[in-house]
């Protein structure tokens, strides 16, 4: 089992201690940073940013979202950060969520999984540098009776397969993204229930394209906060497991309040959702039951990481992707020296 970074978003005023974090996960050997967008930050540019300053560390997209790019230019962009990093560019990719897409690209969010699968469709065959045509239900390349002729990339990557990576919650989801994609991007992701929320829909998916799991990289998001005090570190993830659960999308669409359903949360992630959507905060945060905490997240001394990442590994896990806690760089520098620490520890590295 690999260690990845997840630098989350850019511009919250930490962007000097991203760039010193990211260095530091490429001097200790992490496999990959990722960077995420919503609606601030866009990724390319600080993936660009962070590739010029590190040497071997893979950089990645969790995620490029779907409605905001159409699917050439993410191609485009794919190549170009391949090249530029020296081939350490993975395409993490995600139709994002109905407030996003409607509310910020003005993207209908109608049926995502087959506009994902057009769009990988497109972004695979104009990084293999055929001319593009595509007729689809989303995208007609080039459009009809006009001046368009079929065009081919004229960047040379330095791969001749890019990764694709897609972000992936719901079962349908899950499985279109075993079938199509080279890795999954997950978050909340539990061991003691991954078989049924998560690898049997991966696997079906996997089965349907005529393969099996070797290969594939599962890649949960985990937060990881160091220490002995259970309780306090528990505490401080409470916010975040509220904000998913709680807050994310609508009442009727928040895929991760369905997650924590299929966990066996649903009592639970009806008063967290309500009490969120109400405007009670604090409220939703304290309604996350710790153990939904203790088995999403890494939390305590190094000894206690370490079985949990064996758990991670044997629930199928094969580049667990760490978002250390910490208001300052020292703390999150120690954070990653911790995780590192904890993999060796585990015999997992």
């Amino acid at each position: 089992m690999r260690l990845g970074i997840n630098l989350g978003y850019w511009g919250a005023g930490m962007d000097a201690d991203n760039l010193a974090v990211a260095q530091e996960a490429d001097r200790l050997g992490y496999s990959v940073c990722w960077a995420a967008e919503a609606y601030g930050s866009d990724a390319a540019t600080v993936l660009a940013w962070v590739a010029a300053r590190t040497e071997r560390i893979d950089v990645g997209s969790a995620i490029f979202q779907i409605p905001a790019r159409a699917p050439a230019m993410t191609a485009m962009t794919a190549a170009t950060l391949d090249t530029l990093s020296g081939g350490r560019f993975r395409l993490g990719l995600g139709v994002s969520g109905p407030q996003v897409s409607e509310g910020w690209y003005g993207v209908r969010f109608d049926k995502p999984l087959a506009r994902t699968r057009e769009y990988v469709e497109i972004i695979r065959k104009a990084m293999s540098r055929e001319r593009l045509t595509h007729s689809g239900e989303h995208w007609t390349l080039p459009l009809p009776d006009g001046p368009g002729k079929p065009l081919k990339l004229t960047v040379h990557p330095v791969r001749e397969h890019i990764p694709v990576y897609i972000a992936a919650i719901g079962p349908k989801n899950l499985e279109q993204t075993g079938e199509i994609a080279d890795g999954a991007l997950l978050i909340l992701y539990s061991p003691e229930h991954a078989e049924e929320t998560t690898l049997g829909a991966l696997r079906a998916g996997r089965e349907k394209a005529g393969r099996t799991m070797e290969g594939f990289d599962v890649v949960p998001t985990v937060p990881l906060a160091v220490g002995d005090d259970l309780d306090a570190l528990a505490d401080t993830f409470r916010p975040y497991t509220a904000l998913y659960v709680g807050g994310m999308g609508s009442r009727r669409q928040n895929f991760y309040n369905r997650l924590a359903q299929r966990m066996g949360y649903e009592k639970e992630a009806a008063e967290i959702q309500d009490r969120y959507l109400a405007g009670d905060k604090d409220g939703a945060a304290a309604a996350v039951p710790r153990r939904l905490i203790d088995s999403t997240t890494l939390i305590g001394p190094v000894e206690r990481i370490a079985d949990r990442m064996r758990a991670y590994a044997e629930a199928g896990v094969t580049t667990l992707t760490l978002a250390p806690a910490g208001f300052t760089l020292d703390e999150r520098l120690a954070s990653l020296r911790a995780g590192v620490a904890a993999l060796e520890r585990s015999g997992l590295a």
